[in-house]
């Protein structure tokens, strides 16, 4: 569909109001930056998800509404953390139609996401091979692994596990992302409380769980152990990236060294938790749902995060930092826990191979 062409009307003209069909369509119709500003994509691929959309999913359009206007108003709702009760205005519809169209677009993204992640292959990634820095000493790995926490809202008396080590409510979200900026997987729905290596541990034993090729592997900050396929850095010793900051302030050892590396490469899942809650404003605060239905958000956006990257991959929210990313330790702590399992020796060559 180009710019000016109308929008396909349902298949009657029997509507409770045609406000909401008026409102996308003047909206797909004016500027595209300002379009672009509040449901998070370019109007032409607003239109190409609404075809996937149609083809992929059962959804369609009703004798009420089409699935353009359900999808402008769960874009809004998770772009702009806006309330049912603007919506309603928005759009004309109850309150009750409101959700059950959000709900519904739900639904159909999270039946779409399987295909929009990304699987790994088995070619070195462009940006490991095209660096003396990375190449060939990170040559098997694949991306990079960590956890996030995002607020939730949670009532009974299980609120206490999902209390966070910041005394906050939220889900712990871990994610698996390539260099290219895009979901591999992700598990939401854990509590706060939990530690990233059970989080990890779960995602590992589910049927349909994370899946690591042979001989590869993922990079994994000190809140994971060092195992085989998770490459985790020195312990005791500098790691973030702004720890090498300014002058005099380079690697002073072969551990260091490796460590800033692993901290260049690995920053990458920072920057996609960055990316994800800039343009899901939603996940400032605890979404107004359901705990089962912020869980499923989480892997609903995640799908709708690759598929922007890859319709228009230049299109990037600015950064925001993230708890993590915004650490201010300096070394990391100097210890093991007792389930996790000891580094190997394997593991240790590939540190070393990055000091060649």
């Amino acid at each position: 569909m180009m710019r000016g062409e109308h929008i396909e009307r349902p298949l009657t003209r029997r509507q409770i109001t045609s406000r909401g069909y008026d409102y996308i369509h003047k909206a797909l119709n004016d500027d595209p930056a300002i379009f672009r500003q509040v449901y998070r994509m370019y109007p032409d691929v607003f239109r190409k998800l609404c075809t996937i959309i149609r083809e992929k999913t059962p959804l369609e359009d009703t004798r009420f509404i089409c699935v353009e206007e359900m999808l402008a108003s769960f874009l809004q709702i998770v772009g702009q953390n806006t309330r049912y009760c603007v919506i309603r205005n928005t759009f004309g519809r109850s309150q009750f139609a409101t959700s059950e169209n959000f709900h519904k677009i739900l639904k159909a993204l999270n039946s779409l996401a399987p295909d929009l992640m990304v699987r790994p292959d088995s070619t070195v990634p462009a940006k490991i091979r095209e660096s003396t820095r990375f190449y060939p000493y990170f040559k098997d790995c694949i991306g990079a692994i960590d956890g996030t926490h995002i607020p939730a809202s949670v009532k009974g008396r299980d609120v206490s596990s999902y209390r966070d080590r910041h005394g906050n409510i939220s889900q712990n979200v871990l994610a698996a992302c390539n260099f290219d900026l895009e979901f591999m997987y992700v598990l939401s729905g854990w509590e706060g409380s939990a530690h990233d290596s059970k989080v990890l541990s779960d995602a590992l034993a589910r049927k349909n769980g994370l899946k690591v090729p042979q001989g590869k592997y993922y990079l994994v900050d000190c809140g994971f152990p060092n195992r085989r396929k998770f490459l985790a850095p020195y312990r005791g010793v500098r790691y973030h990236l702004q720890d090498f900051a300014g002058h005099g302030n380079d690697p002073e050892n072969e551990k260091e060294l490796f460590n800033l590396r692993h901290a260049s490469l690995r920053n990458v899942i920072e920057r996609i938790f960055g990316i994800f809650k800039s343009r899901f404003t939603i996940f400032k605060s605890a979404p107004p749902f359901l705990f089962k239905t912020q869980a499923e958000l989480v892997l609903a956006c995640a799908a709708l995060h690759n598929f922007l990257r890859k319709e228009c991959r230049s299109d990037e929210f600015p950064v925001e930092p993230t708890d993590e990313s915004s650490s201010s330790s300096s070394v990391l702590p100097n210890y093991e826990d007792n389930d996790h399992e000891p580094i190997v020796q394997t593991q240790e060559q590939k540190r070393e191979d990055v000091n060649i």
